[in-house]
């Protein structure tokens, strides 16, 4: 994988022999799923492979995913299913040839963090600590996509703290990261944000980050729990692109494989 640059990476995009891209793009999907480790609400059932059928089927082009495990080595002799590959590559499979991975939480049994997966060229990911000491690692995937025609998007793979406090510091964190980008630099920011109070908004707001759910619909999209959605948890937002067609996969089978339902949204460069 390039080494990152948190710029536009224009040296760094080059045609990539391993990915077979169309000479422009029109509008491409993103979509992001809390992928609860693998399993079910209350961790009754190990659902993996069925998360990744339905991955698979909405086709997306650009997946963030949250709490996927990298390795879990008393889950791999527990479960006969369990995948032989990290669960971000297994869930890649061959739709998607780039990936990347944040490791945000490390233990004896194994690790779990943030990916990103894509039909377009990572020219360069990093992935930034924002745990705060004591607690659940946290952390912000940030890859550089290159699309065709020589465009490039900053995605930014959120997973943020429990207590407000601790949001209020990781947000801050991810200013900082977008305050290190060009001002007319392509950026979407997408993941778990915990932020059940929606505050995000009046810290992301003044930085030219657009909610989507918010800009067409007036609120963020109501993402947790999966069964009965009522908190408002996660979000997509974008800078430099036009949204479009945003919408919450609450349907079967949606709703039985994790505990939050996955958000995607249509996105023109």
């Amino acid at each position: 994988m390039a080494a990152f640059d948190s710029g536009n990476g224009e040296h760094a995009c080059q045609p990539d022999g391993l990915i077979e891209r169309p000479a422009s793009v029109r509008r491409f999907t993103v979509l992001t799923v809390n992928t609860h480790k693998g399993f079910a609400a209350l961790n009754r059932r190990f659902i993996l492979p069925e998360l990744r059928d339905a991955v698979h089927s909405v086709s997306a082009d650009v997946v963030f995913l949250q709490e996927v495990h990298g390795t879990h080595e008393p889950h791999s002799r527990r479960y006969s299913r369990w995948p032989s590959m990290p669960q971000y590559e297994f869930l890649a499979d061959s739709l998607w040839p780039q990936f990347a991975y944040g490791r945000n939480a490390v233990y004896p049994e194994g690790d779990h963090g943030n990916a990103l997966l894509s039909k377009f060229q990572i020219i360069g990911h990093d992935n930034l600590d924002i745990s705060i000491s004591g607690h659940e690692g946290r952390g912000l995937l940030h890859c550089v996509l290159c699309l065709p025609d020589s465009q490039y998007v900053h995605a930014i793979c959120v997973h943020l703290g429990l207590r407000e406090s601790h949001r209020t510091q990781q947000l801050a964190l991810l200013i900082q990261r977008l305050d290190g980008l060009p001002a007319e630099a392509k950026v979407i920011v997408a993941g778990d944000f915990n932020d059940w109070r929606q505050r995000a908004d009046t810290l992301l707001t003044p930085w030219g980050l657009r909610e989507v759910f918010a800009e067409h619909h007036g609120k963020p999209a109501r993402s947790f729990p999966a069964r009965l959605p009522m908190l408002r948890l996660d979000r997509i937002y974008v800078r430099n692109l036009k949204a479009h067609r945003p919408q919450v996969l609450a349907a079967r089978p949606w709703s039985h494989l994790s505990d939050h339902v996955p958000l995607s949204v249509e996105i023109e460069p």
